[in-house]
């Protein structure tokens, strides 16, 4: 695989907006591939030329700087045209879950305030065309004008040949016509401890700024394949590994959507030399029954999350020498946090890294909000490349979340050690991780207490090896009726996307209150994690 590149090597991209990136690797490496899909591949000026056309035909219909325009479709080369379109058009991008239900779907159109929307009609068992028809024949559909779906036909709006259809070759770009560096690029929608998600806005310069010290950690360069098996609309994806590829010359490798043969399948076939893992992917492409080293033996670097031990089995089972611990937010532009490529195994295992150029970190205690010295465990805030604060109704958690004086309330807790690296400890906030991805209890409470017979639900997350924690929902009947948790589980299908499913639910005759009636969900958690446990240790004797 050659000598290892040490971060000092590359120099940063002159570019601080998203299609002034684009544009400045087009001319320095036009030939070279900027992204590898299932079915497709586009070197960056061919990314160049089809995001200019997508931008022309948005400029047509009086998208500008003030606009807002919505994806829904899954990773590959035509997710990074409309992009990087939208963006060189002004427009701000707002990506949405492919996971997204109907109802959720209603509220994010809504919330977002998008007037254009580039939609696949359908992704794995969600049918959108469905979904935006029945919404639109409802009055539900907002402030959205344009939809744009990416198939031969559609009944819901234009395709996208019929879109573009008298828009030839653009030409170069006027640059003064995209975005300035201050501008919000995207709004990246993301869970929490509230029943809605959150609408993240992040401004393009941080996305480059933040994507490049990001990339240098992992040791990234030019022709470097970086494979990325999570969704582009996580900050994982659109402002992690998207910029810290991008902005390092490098190319991403994006399959559809994640199974593990296929994973290894596209590893092997386009040798891939850095990845963008998550212990549950880890896990699935170790238990594969056609997993071999040899079939990862080009991975050399990456980013991951998790207990030492997650780290150590992407290292050593894995193959991925150089990988990467890490620690941020969606609010912190991706990552906050992050090892060197070049540190020894141990060091890169028991922490998440120095803080990236231009963050900083304080710690409060819990009980009193004093500020602590370095070295002791408290409550994470952050500052630097942050979030300007929430958009939409997620607007009026700004003045709770982020500090007068610059800090993002991270509501989890850590401390820096004596090398200065941060060491993550656990999370204070209610917020459950379920392979990676955060959760709302509050969101799957709403949804089961909308279900007739539930008087009050609770939901906590319990630890678990493979997956980082379950989802366990306590429920209490109303008066006389009964629940079924099979028909609840039903229940919730309809209007929760599938992995904020509860795994467990508990009918109860009341729930742990305080005198004041507040829910002691510690409580709660400790005797889910208690049951969990039993039940586990009753199946393995």
């Amino acid at each position: 695989m050659g000598k290892d590149i040490t971060a000092t090597e590359t120099a940063p991209p002159a570019s601080r907006s998203l299609p002034d990136l684009l544009r400045e690797q087009a001319t320095l490496r036009p030939n070279a591939l900027a992204v590898i899909g299932e079915h497709a591949q586009a070197s960056f000026a061919r990314l160049h030329e089809r995001a200019t056309r997508i931008a022309a035909a948005l400029r047509r219909d009086g998208t500008g700087r003030t606009s807002r325009v919505g994806m829904l479709l899954g990773n590959g080369p035509e997710w990074l045209e409309i992009f990087f379109g939208a963006s060189m058009a002004g427009a701000v991008v707002v990506p949405f879950s492919t996971w997204s239900t109907r109802a959720e779907l209603e509220f994010l159109i809504g919330d977002s305030a998008i007037t254009a929307l580039f939609v696949r009609p359908r992704f794995l068992d969600r049918d959108f065309e469905a979904d935006l028809d029945e919404l639109s024949r409802a009055g539900r559909l907002g402030t959205l004008k344009t939809v744009v779906v990416l198939a031969p036909d559609t009944t819901i709006g234009l395709t996208m040949d019929s879109y573009l259809d008298g828009i030839g070759d653009p030409g170069a770009w006027p640059e003064e016509e995209g975005p300035a560096p201050s501008d919000d690029a995207v709004v990246l929608y993301t869970s929490g401890s509230t029943s809605r998600p959150k609408g993240v806005r992040l401004k393009h310069f941080g996305i480059i700024e933040n994507g490049f010290n990001i990339g240098e950690r992992q040791g990234l360069r030019p022709g470097d394949r970086v494979f990325l098996p999570t969704p582009l609309f996580w900050s994982y994806g659109a402002a992690n590994a998207l910029p810290a590829t991008f902005s390092h010359g490098a190319c991403l490798v994006l399959p559809d959507r994640f199974e593990p043969g296929a994973a290894l399948s596209m590893i092997e076939r386009t040798g891939c030399t850095a990845i963008y893992t998550l212990p549950a992917i880890t896990n699935a492409m170790l238990r594969h029954p056609d997993f071999d080293r040899s079939r990862t033996r080009t991975l050399r670097t990456g980013l991951t999350i998790g207990s030492p031990r997650d780290f150590l089995a992407a290292v050593e089972d894995l193959g991925v020498s150089r990988l990467c611990n890490v620690y941020g937010a969606t609010e912190t532009y991706g990552n906050c946090a992050v090892t060197s490529h070049d540190w020894p195994l141990q060091r890169r295992a028991n922490c998440q890294g120095e803080p990236l150029p231009g963050q900083k970190f304080r710690f409060r205690d819990a009980e009193t909000g004093a500020l602590l010295a370095s070295g002791q465990p408290g409550l994470v805030e952050v500052s630097g490349y942050v979030s300007p604060g929430y958009s939409g109704a997620s607007a009026a958690l700004n003045a709770e979340i982020f500090t007068e004086d610059g800090y993002y309330r991270t509501g989890d807790v850590g401390f820096l050690d004596a090398d200065g690296s941060f060491v993550f400890v656990g999370r204070d906030s209610d917020m459950i991780k379920r392979a990676g991805i955060n959760i709302s209890p509050a969101e799957i409470e709403d949804v089961m207490k909308t279900s007739e017979g539930v008087s009050q639900a609770a939901v906590v997350g319990v630890p678990d090896a493979e997956r980082g924690e379950l989802v366990v929902a306590y429920v209490v009947a109303k008066e006389g009726a009964a629940v079924s948790p099979a028909r609840l589980l039903d229940h919730c299908r309809v209007q929760l996307s599938k992995y904020k499913l509860p795994d467990r639910i508990e009918v109860v005759e009341a729930l742990p209150l305080t005198a004041t009636g507040k829910l002691q969900r510690k409580e709660l958690k400790k005797a889910a994690t208690t049951l969990l446990a039993q039940e586990l240790q009753a199946t393995s004797t």
